[in-house]
């Protein structure tokens, strides 16, 4: 398996992937470490894959 943030704005439209986690604890650890520099790179929002099937999402990166 193989866990993949998805990238997104926020009308949906993807903007870039993150690379691939060995496990979901792994790609949620990652995301928390790394969502200032997403939203610092124009990510609005971000979507979970395992494999191809949806997990989570869409969460939302920025406050309000």
């Amino acid at each position: 398996m193989a866990w993949i943030w998805q990238f997104e704005k926020a009308d949906g439209s993807n903007v870039g992937a993150s690379q691939s986690f060995e496990s979901r604890s792994d790609a949620e650890s990652w995301v928390g470490e790394e969502f200032e520099d997403l939203i610092d790179e124009g990510v609005d929002q971000v979507r979970l894959f395992e494999d191809a099937r949806e997990a989570y999402g869409p969460m939302g990166l920025r406050a309000g």
